[in-house]
């Protein structure tokens, strides 16, 4: 066995993935996610109530438009959130919902104070911030966020609407609405990307001798956006086709698969910020093994 480990310690990819790994399971990957995902249960409503709110501003962008983006998503989780949704449109009156937003603005960063401090331990970084300064931080970024998702929003509808008067100049319609197929659906993932971005860049607690680049979290958020998007179908895939939870769960079984979806998003949201951390420590350090921080070595050899 000691001759088969040191042999696949030889190749840098190994000792690469073989510290990731150890950060994976030293960082508390799982208790991070399963608390990200109880806090995005109470902030993913108030964060929809605040966002309701913002689009209800643009006449542009209709109800439907958001709604279009669960369709990846397993049945059940698009019930919930789309059974809330027209709720909020048909029984809510502009006055409360613009009380409720307020209280949803504060509700919500809690689950990006969750997100801060996941990303934070992900980089191994010591938290040296002020609760009220990483309040503060959370509350931006949550405005932050809902900002983008608009301006995602506005972008596929003003740009549609755009490249459709251009085109129809132009007199070629019918390109820009095969065009527009791929379109709709690769802007929303470039917004994804400078999200995640900015999110492992500016949440850690750095200092002047640890500071992020932007160009150092790409590898992450890459890796988020997609492992978000493909998990998303798989996992819906599954739950449409072979996951039956009704049976064990009841009535709950809905409830039981968004928690599970909000679960594995959290998880995938750590593993981008692992994944930078990985790439930020070999920026600085040799490829070289290290059985203090090596998974191999503390599984089979220890």
């Amino acid at each position: 066995m000691n001759k088969i480990i040191d042999r696949l310690l030889e190749h840098k990819p190994i000792v690469v993935l073989d510290h990731f790994i150890y950060n994976l399971l030293n960082d508390y990957i799982f208790g991070y996610s399963a608390q990200m995902a109880f806090y995005l249960v109470l902030s993913i409503f108030p964060f929809l109530i605040v966002l309701l709110n913002l689009l209800s501003l643009s006449p542009a962008i209709s109800g439907e438009v958001p709604l279009e983006f669960l369709e990846f998503l397993p049945s059940e989780v698009t019930n919930i959130i789309e059974g809330f949704v027209k709720d909020i449109a048909t029984n809510s009156s502009q006055g409360l919902l613009s009380i409720a937003a307020i209280g949803g603005l504060w509700t919500a960063s809690g689950g990006m104070m969750v997100t801060m401090r996941s990303i934070n331990a992900a980089y191994g970084f010591k938290e040296n911030r002020s609760y009220l300064k990483r309040k503060l931080l959370s509350l931006l970024f949550t405005v932050a966020l809902l900002i983008l998702i608009v301006m995602v929003f506005i972008t596929l509808v003003v740009g549609e609407l755009l490249g459709n008067w251009i085109f129809t100049i132009i007199g070629n319609e019918v390109l820009f609405l095969t065009l527009w197929q791929y379109l709709r659906f690769i802007i929303p993932i470039l917004y994804m990307i400078v999200i995640f971005a900015l999110i492992y860049k500016y949440t850690p607690s750095t200092n002047k001798e640890n500071k992020i680049k932007f160009k150092s979290t790409l590898f992450g958020s890459i890796f988020s956006t997609l492992g978000w998007i493909i998990a998303s179908i798989l996992f819906s895939y599954y739950v449409n086709n072979f996951g039956n939870y009704a049976v064990t769960y009841g009535s709950l079984g809905g409830v039981i698969v968004f928690l599970m979806w909000l679960y594995i998003i959290s998880m995938i949201i750590i593993l981008g910020g692992e994944i930078n951390a990985t790439y930020l420590y070999y920026k600085k350090n040799e490829v070289a093994f290290n059985k203090e921080t090596s998974f191999l070595y503390d599984f089979f050899l220890k």
